[in-house]
């Protein structure tokens, strides 16, 4: 399947409630509306093709960039391109479900989202966080190094309630992540998580958030959920 046949079935997929979703979260125009589900059956035909996962994710058409994060080769991927695709995410759903996705099944996942996380920019460290969350909810826990792992704990225990809004979220998440699928942190994560508390997500025209990584990494602990690791981290 070619660009322009992509685009096409694309479009014949969007849904306009589907659409203000979206728009309702941050997204803006141009976008179709398409249910992630509903890409699917494309996605299968299609395979992995970087070349034509840069051509739709240059479109700057939301359904078209998140579909280039399902088709991406991220083993092919330089750290370049991962910071063309960050440059292009203009929100949330872009920064930490698209391009920390693609991200985390790299080789160099770990590199970038550092250099992600020191930035100081608010979506670049938020999917530099999220990017971890999606390493340690898929990779085996000796993958990563215990003490690096320990001084990411200290940092959102010190910086979290002073961080950009979508970083907090992020730093919330890696929070419960560590708690609940990286065991050699768990009581720290949890201890960490204690001592943070509430955290406030203020968002733009709605209801703020109230995240508490204590309370979410209890809940799967009564699951019986520790150490849970997902087998896929793209759809």
């Amino acid at each position: 399947m070619d660009f322009k046949t992509v685009m096409q079935e694309l479009e014949a997929l969007g849904k306009e409630r589907t659409k203000k979703i979206y728009l309702s979260n941050g997204a803006h125009e141009p976008l179709f509306g398409v249910a992630t589900g509903a890409m699917k059956p494309i996605a299968k035909k299609i395979r992995i093709n970087q070349h034509l996962a840069d051509e739709l994710y240059s479109t700057g058409n939301y359904d078209a960039m998140y579909f280039a994060g399902i088709i991406a080769d991220p083993k092919a991927m330089t750290e370049t391109d991962f910071d063309r695709w960050m440059d292009a995410a203009y929100f949330y759903m872009l920064s930490d479900y698209v391009v920390a996705v693609t991200l985390s099944e790299s080789d160099i996942a770990q590199d970038v989202a550092d250099k992600w996380i020191a930035s100081g920019q608010e979506l670049r460290m938020s999917a530099g966080w999220s990017c971890y969350c999606w390493l340690l909810g898929n990779r085996i826990d000796n993958e990563f190094s215990e003490s690096k792992i320990s001084n990411m704990l200290d940092l959102v225990k010190n910086k979290i309630h002073d961080s950009p809004e979508r970083t907090k979220s992020a730093m919330n998440n890696f929070l419960y992540t560590v708690g609940t699928s990286y065991l050699p942190h768990h009581e720290k994560a949890v201890e960490t998580a204690k001592a943070v508390g509430t955290v406030e997500v203020k968002r733009d025209k709605k209801k703020s958030s109230i995240l508490n990584a204590y309370e979410s990494i209890q809940k799967e602990i009564d699951k019986g959920r520790l150490g849970f690791k997902r087998k896929h981290v793209r759809c």
